[in-house]
């Protein structure tokens, strides 16, 4: 199958290819050229970057009228319109900007037309239409090698995603290149900021190690967000939608414009609830973003201020699979084996099977406000160098409550209560587990680019503080003790150090060679006890060399090759390090060295591209099913693992009014001599299964996505979304008994606008998620143990939502 698409593709490159008509031209700013400036012919799959000269040619060019448009940082876009066959060539002149925009603010770590390196970018427009209240992973679930999972079903909520089998806590994420990666655990929720997709003006994802950028290692993938830039004229905005399992969406954006040339504001203000597809799981959100500029010639200034509070029903447990399969004998053995008491295992029994939720306690809630502050400066010294400087806080704050039977005093440091001639050393309890932190620091870049180099020294500086403690709020039997009585108190402080400098140097008319050198230095400590009252004080120092090296090539103008080699580095998070047992080898940090090629082909109706890749991890941190002396699972090193695979991508303009875009992901993803660790009830040890070369848990060998879009009339589109999946493994064992089968879901969205003359525009929008009712699970987690002899397990399962909808209608001012 994997032959058959490459030859396919290939195929269809070559077939498009018999086109007529040529296309020249010079991109110039004021009078100068200007390499690197963009040029794409609107409605095709035509694009390209300017030549040192400033030159560029489009091939194999039906005749017809088109519109060129051409852009460059610091510079006015341009639009001209051009008839095939041209009479001659065409010299687009842009001017320089009366004002910076702020594109500058995330030019250091995006990736450009000749950056050697696999990458998307999704526009505003393209996030605008997809937002119908899911979160973010589901708005970048059409990209390569993507898949996106949701805890309580229906993508509101808690949401994940994984992209080449990585997870989110080995992406890095940045907004206007400030870090949103949790610094201690590294992980991601976009969660915490609802509704943020509203006020983005895009996103570039960096597949494999991608460029240098500052925050948590980029292990498998970057995620550049980019926030509202300047939009010069007042607006105003109403986003309503609805749909399935009580979920409704209401933003309101507002905006006033340039002012007096040189000033602008713009709010939001955004509140998604939903009920859940899982039972209780429902989701109250709230945010809001305000950001001020200040716009001088070329100066820019900005403040930016967003917050989210979210408030969310426990849905992280899953559903086990003896419910899923309604094993009636597997449910009653997690009552014979001590796993639910047995109230749990009869409201399993009794539960519908794809929605179940083990927590009933009515408060059984995460509570989490996190509060963004973010002060950008650029500059541009002339039309090659510009500097950008950033200072960031980020405020988090919240809990999580957990009801807890018949739980031993002992573990809360509560001393048993005597109760008539009784001694009482057990009590039901309801806890608090905090989260207070602090999150500060500073980015910078220096740009330069000009002829035929372009150079950037970027790097950043933060230090993140935070308190994990946590309190009883109550208890059936607390005798003397306090309210909200403190039983563990801990503390992470962690000090990062980035520099990196960056050099694309075009050493021919069609060949650059790229350079990307990055220093980073991590000082962490953790002091204090963690829940199980263990002492966990510990502190680690790292110095890591990122080097990143490349190749960029343009046989022609309608094609590019390329070929790189990167190296990263990325230190333990604090499960690994506060999990592991004295008496077990502290962690040590992983080291992934990627190598990447590909090929990129691109005609006015037809566009393809072909990357390889091959992950090479020493030292990956797995699990391996052993636990720790209280029964956590632990991280373990395993010396050698590695990703391969191949990404296709393909767009095909079929008429002009329908249009497809695919890609699919075909991999191999394997741990080279993996030794499992099961818990052996019967003699508290653990038993060793070697199993050898093994599959990586949660890495699918085949991903695609497609997306089918069709345009009956003005302004109406109507697309058919697809994604598939294939096999997951939920731990890595490679045992059929511990997967996720493999899905194929498939989406309906309607769009339609016009101006109704009471505003300036109005949208409808409809959209049928998982039309064909796939029952599917998207997510697992596994604990495996063994007693009398016999193999079991105790795991949860992620069911998604069958056929749900959501529709929704905008109102431009």
């Amino acid at each position: 199958m994997k032959c058959l698409s490459i030859w396919l593709l290939l195929q269809l490159m070559v077939f498009a290819a018999l086109g007529q008509h040529n296309l020249k031209g010079t991109v110039t700013g004021s009078g100068e050229p200007l390499p690197g400036a963009s040029v794409v012919i609107e409605k095709t799959f035509y694009g390209s970057s300017a030549h040192s000269d400033g030159s560029f040619e489009f091939r194999n060019i039906k005749k017809g009228k088109y519109v060129l448009k051409a852009s460059f940082v610091g510079y006015e876009t341009k639009e001209v319109p051009v008839v095939i066959p041209s009479a001659g060539e065409i010299n687009i002149d842009l001017e320089p900007a009366t004002v910076m925009t702020g594109e500058v603010l995330v030019e250091a770590t995006r990736a450009r037309d000749k950056t050697p390196v696999a990458y998307t970018n999704i526009s505003g427009d393209e996030i605008s239409s997809r937002n119908m209240g899911q979160d973010i992973p589901y708005l970048l679930q059409l990209s390569p090698s993507f898949v996106a999972t949701s805890d309580a079903g229906a993508g509101v909520g808690y949401t994940n995603f994984r992209i080449r089998g990585t997870d989110l806590n080995r992406i890095n994420v940045t907004v206007n290149g400030v870090p949103l990666n949790d610094a201690e655990s590294h992980g991601t929720w976009f969660v915490d900021q609802p509704d943020l997709a509203s006020s983005l003006e895009n996103i570039q994802i960096q597949r494999g190690v991608g460029t240098s950028t500052n925050g948590a290692a980029a292990f498998g993938a970057t995620i550049n967000l980019q926030t509202n830039t300047l939009r010069k004229d007042a607006y105003a905005e109403y986003k309503t939608a609805a749909g399935s399992f009580n979920t409704f969406k209401n933003t309101v954006l507002a905006g006033t414009g340039l002012l007096d040339g040189k000033f602008t504001l713009d709010a939001r203000l955004s509140h998604v609830d939903s009920d859940g597809f899982i039972d209780r799981a429902f989701s109250n959100l709230k945010s809001f973003y305000v950001s001020g500029g200040y716009y001088s010639g070329n100066t820019v200034v900005k403040v930016n201020v967003f917050s989210g509070l979210e408030r969310t029903y426990q849905a992280w447990n899953g559903v086990p699979s003896v419910r899923l399969n309604n094993d009636l004998e597997g449910m009653q053995r997690y009552g014979e084996h001590w796993l639910y008491s047995p109230k749990e295992t009869q409201e399993m029994i009794n539960s519908d099977s794809r929605t179940y939720n083990l927590y009933t306690y009515e408060n059984q809630v995460d509570n989490y406000q996190q509060d963004h502050y973010q002060l950008h400066f650029s500059h541009k010294f002339n039309q090659a160098l510009n500097l950008n400087a950033s200072g960031h806080y980020t405020r988090g704050k919240g809990y999580y409550e957990n009801y807890r039977a018949d739980e031993d005093l002992e573990d809360y440091r509560i001393p048993d209560v005597i109760v008539g001639n009784d001694t009482i050393g057990s009590s039901d309890v309801v806890d608090r587990k905090w989260l207070d932190n602090h999150f500060y620091g500073l980015t910078f870049s220096l740009n330069y680019n000009k002829n035929k180099s372009d150079f950037t020294f970027g790097g950043g500086w933060s230090t993140y503080d935070g308190d994990h403690f946590g309190n009883v709020i109550w208890g059936q039997y607390l005798g003397e003790t306090d309210y909200n009585h403190e039983w563990y108190n801990g503390n992470g402080l962690k000090k990062d150090l980035n520099v990196y400098a960056k050099y694309s140097y075009q050493v021919a008319e069609k060949l650059n060679l790229f350079a990307d050198l990055q220093y980073r230095r991590i000082d962490y400590r953790i002091e204090g006890i963690d829940d199980d009252l263990r002492d966990i004080s510990q502190e680690h120092k790292f110095n890591f060399f990122n080097p990143k090296l490349g190749v960029f090539y343009e046989p022609a103008d309608n094609q590019d090759l390329y070929i790189s080699f990167a190296r990263a580095n990325r230190e333990p998070n604090r499960t690994a390090y506060v999990d592991i047992d004295p008496s077990q080898k502290t962690p040590v940090s992983e080291t992934m060295n990627d190598w990447e090629a590909g090929y990129g082909f691109h005609s006015a109706t037809f566009t393809g591209s072909v990357n390889f890749y091959y992950m090479n991890y020493k030292n990956q941190l797995v699990q391996t099913g052993e636990l720790n002396n209280v029964g956590s699972p632990i991280m373990v090193n395993v010396d050698d693992s590695y990703r391969a695979g191949i990404e296709l991508q393909a767009g095909v303009l079929i008429a002009r009014n329908l249009k497809w875009q695919v890609n699919a992901t075909f991999s191999q993803n394997k741990i080279k001599d993996f030794s499992e660790y099961i818990d052996n009830w019967d003699t508290g040890e653990h038993d060793i299964i070697e199993l050898g070369t093994t599959d990586i848990a949660f890495s699918p060998n085949v991903v695609a996505n497609s997306q089918l879009v069709f345009e009956p009339a003005k302004n109406l589109n109507v697309a058919l979304i697809s994604s598939y999946v294939g096999k997951q493994y939920i731990d890595n064992s490679s045992s059929d008994e511990r997967s996720l089968d493999a899905y194929f879901v498939n989406n309906l969205k309607i769009d339609y606008s016009f101006k109704p003359g009471l505003f300036d525009e109005m949208g409808l929008h409809l959209m049928v998620n998982n039309l064909f009712n796939e029952m599917y699970e998207s997510n697992a987690w596994v604990y495996s143990y063994s007693l009398g002899g016999e193999r079991f397990k105790m795991d949860g399962y992620f069911p998604q939502a069958g056929r749900h909808f959501m529709v929704g209608v905008d109102f431009k001012f």
